[in-house]
């Protein structure tokens, strides 16, 4: 056996050399093992589109981000005006190679408001025209994501829809991480309105500095409950504010290390296995729905990136425009 004390010291410090590269190389690895899902709410778009006669601006900027992309449908939007454009619209979205087809309902209801019978019917009425499309690409139509996020306001609720989901063959989608980019798009198109660029730039500018605040935070968050990086879903709307200013969000995740996977690689991840314990109505992310302390929940969504100027601004602007 070799006697360590006796050692060559070069050969030691090439050992320790060694040690140290693969350590760093190791840690640079963990480092780049940051992974997200991006996914779109509420498609087709309602109002911004008809404004742009039919231009895809969303799908556009998706086109020449290269990333994949997970979409939920409400098919009752193809029967607003201008329904034969919306429809071509959504045809455009769903021959996209690098875009995953998910249900929506078909009218955006809220399960918790409307029962059982209701919202299931809504759900299939949705899923007509998507299927035909996912078959006309060669694609399937297997994720669903609730409206609001409501999945029911007691567990009853909760347990029913989830039972009906699996025997229709859909999988509930979850997020992990969403910035309320609806009530910043609200705040953005106003000031668009007004011809108030400067304000509207600013507004974008404030959604992309929150998304990656929380982006931190549940990463931060992740690291503590499960000591490693979940593979992060984010939720999004179709709207105008994210055709503008999803690309620098995207890019400063980039610069992150983050590398962007699609729905079904993110969902491999064996963190959205676990048990959900919130069986409330409200929205919340799923980081919060696998906590079965629900005082460490709470204490932990208060300590989220404030967002209360957003919200008071959104709240001023929703009032006069109502009087």
């Amino acid at each position: 056996m070799t006697n360590l004390s006796k050692a060559n010291p070069m050969n030691l410090t090439a050992k320790r050399l060694l040690f140290s590269i693969l350590f760093l190389c190791a840690s640079l690895i963990t480092k780049g093992q940051l992974r997200v899902a991006i996914t779109v709410d509420d498609v087709p778009n309602k109002t911004f589109f008809i404004k742009d006669k039919g231009e895809p601006v969303l799908l556009n900027t998706l086109d020449s981000l290269k990333i994949p992309v997970g979409i939920f449908i409400n098919e009752g939007k193809l029967f607003q005006e201008d329904s034969l454009i919306r429809r071509n619209h959504l045809d455009n979205w769903a021959n996209r190679n690098y875009v995953t087809l998910g249900n929506h309902t078909f009218s955006h209801l809220r399960y918790s408001d409307v029962g059982f019978d209701a919202f299931t019917a809504d759900v299939k009425k949705g899923e007509i025209i998507s299927r035909g499309l996912a078959r006309k690409n060669g694609k399937n139509l297997k994720y669903f994501r609730f409206p609001y996020n409501d999945l029911g306001k007691d567990s009853l609720q909760h347990q029913a829809i989830k039972d009906f989901l699996k025997q229709n063959n859909y999988q509930l989608t979850p997020f992990t991480i969403e910035s309320i980019d609806w009530m910043y798009n609200y705040v953005y198109e106003y000031y668009l309105s007004q011809n108030e660029r400067q304000k509207a730039q600013e507004t974008g500018q404030a959604y992309v500095a929150i998304t990656l605040a929380y982006f931190e935070y549940v990463e931060k968050l992740s690291q503590e409950k499960y000591g490693r990086d979940i593979r992060q879903i984010y939720m999004c709307h179709d709207n105008i504010l994210n055709a503008v200013y999803l690309p620098s969000i995207l890019e400063a995740l980039r610069l992150k290390n983050y590398k962007f996977i699609s729905l079904k690689k993110a969902l491999k991840d064996k963190v959205y296995q676990q048990k959900d314990y919130y069986t409330k109505k409200w929205g919340i992310s799923w980081v919060y729905r696998w906590m079965d302390n629900a005082k460490e929940r709470t204490s932990l969504m208060k300590a989220e990136p404030n967002t209360e100027a957003i919200e008071n601004l959104y709240n001023t602007i929703l009032k006069e425009n109502k009087q």
